[in-house]
């Protein structure tokens, strides 16, 4: 799953970005400041949208320093300095783009989307879950269970990548129906769906793994192997 981190010191904007950008299917953190920022950078993120007025430090130095750790990191400012020569200076410390406030958010969405369509047609990337327990390389459609080959079907598998690219969300079951229907083109009912959750978690859940959890009136949510 795609990372994506945010530091922006206005909490409205920033919890605005976070909930579309989960909603697109990312992982997102959340950073207010250069000194959050700093300690979230112990994981490598993706891409980082960078505000660069910061209540305690200044977003070009936090870019350099971000490029400095990781270079492969891609840099979206976000920002009220609309000079060119604030434009300019962001792209000298490594940013790769340049977004001045006020901004729509589905167009900084779509812009992202086309960043990592890029990227993976440059590098192209394998969806792979493992956990130690379970592994599912979705690239190649093979699967294991503490080291025991297990099979799936394609529209298993096409569940579980739902699930785990949505890792900790609810998907209502309104959502996985009209996803699945689209990736398949034939039409899939609140029966099969049920019948596919079973069916992959008589395969994956064993006395102390729980994969899949019920949201009761609601739909599903995938926990990730959390113990019983």
């Amino acid at each position: 799953m795609k990372k994506i981190m945010i530091v922006e010191d206005n909490i409205v904007l920033n919890k605005t970005l976070a909930y579309n950008l989960l909603l697109e299917g990312y992982e997102v953190i959340s950073a207010y400041t250069c000194f959050m920022a700093r300690n979230c950078l112990k994981n490598i993120c993706h891409l980082v949208l960078l505000d660069v007025n910061l209540p305690d430090g200044n977003g070009f130095e936090l870019c350099a320093e971000i490029r400095k750790r990781n270079p492969e990191t891609y840099i979206i400012f976000l920002t009220a300095k609309d000079k060119e020569s604030d434009m300019l200076k962001g792209y000298e410390v490594g940013g790769a783009d340049y977004f001045t406030k006020p901004f729509s958010v589905a167009v900084l969405c779509k812009k992202i989307a086309a960043v990592f369509e890029t990227i993976e047609q440059h590098h192209p990337h394998r969806d792979l879950y493992e956990d130690g327990f379970l592994r599912i390389d979705f690239s190649e459609q093979t699967a294991t269970l503490a080291g025991q080959f297990i099979n799936f079907t394609p529209k298993e598998y096409r569940t579980l990548l739902l699930f785990v690219k949505n890792n900790r969300l609810i998907l209502t079951k309104t959502q996985l129906l009209e996803k699945l229907w689209n990736i398949d083109g034939d039409f899939v009912d609140e029966h099969t769906l049920t019948t596919i959750i079973s069916r992959i978690r008589k395969k994956i859940e064993l006395n102390d793994h729980k994969y899949i959890k019920t949201v009761y009136g609601i739909g599903y949510q995938w926990i990730g192997g959390e113990l019983k």
